[in-house]
């Protein structure tokens, strides 16, 4: 008998309703043979596409829990209260959606106040989380001996470089150095989202270049470029200086 080729195509079979059949120990397709209404749920009476064996499933919605969450979008912070299921597990770095927004899990506390890693909703006192969507990094701003705090929003992926340079508040900034949160770094490159703080420098001024002889230094004057001058001579671009002229 010839091998199957490893390009045919295999029909998947669609098992409906299936679950593990309390008879047969199989995950096995069922048929719903009748459905009623109970409490908050139904009861099905289903029969095992695969042994054939005809019993009762009981399916009731998981019961809701109330938990508070503290949402924080920069320097703001709000309380809220979200209703989850009782047995749905939250985690660190979890991401959802609330008012608009994405929002990401980084504390979590249990029944005791302690912090955890993991937990199921109906064990968990307190979830603290920030928002992903937008995020707000952290700089000082550094003018000579004077330095300010001041932030930038930005989205979480953006990465930052040491060393580059920026644009920030309408002016152009050298990227000093990058805190992490396990200390500064002076190269490489990070993201916005493991960002504690930017330090920012203003770039050295460059050196004006200074005219040498009496005739640079008057046209200089001529066009402003050596103090005040109320009639500046502005310069022709195209002007071919080095060109002599011929004699009659």
């Amino acid at each position: 008998m010839d091998e199957e080729d490893d390009g045919l195509d295999v029909e998947e079979e669609v098992l409906h309703n299936a679950m593990i059949c309390p008879s047969c120990a199989e995950f096995e397709g069922h048929d719903i043979l009748a459905s009623k209404p109970k409490g908050s749920g139904h009861d099905h009476r289903v029969r095992c596409q695969g042994c054939g064996h005809v019993y009762t499933v009981h399916l009731r919605p998981p019961k809701a829990v109330v938990v508070p969450f503290m949402l924080t979008d920069g320097p703001e912070s709000q309380m809220v209260a979200l209703e989850l299921d009782a047995d749905e597990v939250l985690d660190i770095d979890d991401v959802f959606e609330d008012g608009g927004m994405l929002w990401r899990v980084t504390h979590l506390e249990d029944s005791d106040g302690q912090s955890i890693t993991t937990g199921v909703a109906e064990n968990v006192r307190r979830v603290v989380a920030l928002r992903e969507d937008l995020i707000r990094v952290r700089i000082t701003l550094t003018v000579g001996d004077r330095s300010r705090p001041d932030h930038m929003v930005c989205q979480p992926d953006t990465t930052f470089t040491a060393g580059t340079m920026i644009d920030h508040g309408g002016r152009t900034w050298i990227l000093r150095a990058i805190h992490t949160g396990r200390g500064r770094t002076l190269k490489g490159t990070v993201p916005a989202n493991r960002i504690v703080r930017m330090y920012l420098h203003q770039p050295p001024a460059p050196e004006p270049t200074k005219p040498m002889s009496g005739r640079e230094r008057r046209q200089a004057w001529k066009e402003g470029r050596l103090g005040f001058n109320p009639n500046p001579v502005v310069p022709r671009q195209n002007e071919d200086r080095g060109r002599k002229r011929g004699r009659r």
